[in-house]
């Protein structure tokens, strides 16, 4: 992309740790391409860690990790809607993760 001189505002990963490594190779490999490509980082597909993979996120240097988003909410490692589309308790992580990383006022 940079060869070619195509423009972009934002680098999205996935992060599965059972074809990407532990959350110490996400943290890296997120710290590198901020080093790299001074952009903003999206993990933009992953399921497991929830909590984790936000916080890595959210932390990176100079606000850089802009978030994340639950790849497949229903049929995943852990799903956080049940079959009838009803929230089940993992719904309420997200309440916390909002307010650790999103309303700092």
């Amino acid at each position: 992309m940079m060869k070619r001189n195509i423009h972009f505002d934002v680098i999205g990963l996935s992060y599965y740790p059972k074809w990407h490594g532990t959350l110490d190779d996400l943290r890296d490999n997120m710290n590198d391409l901020v080093r790299r490509y001074d952009k903003d980082i999206i993990v933009v597909e992953y399921s497991a860690k929830k909590q984790e993979v936000n916080k890595l996120a959210f932390e990176l240097p100079r606000g850089k990790g802009k978030g994340t988003c639950i790849w497949e909410p229903l049929s995943t490692w852990e799903k956080i809607f049940d079959t009838d589309g009803k929230a089940n308790d993992l719904m309420k992580m997200y309440d916390e993760i909002s307010k650790t990383y999103l309303n700092k006022n």
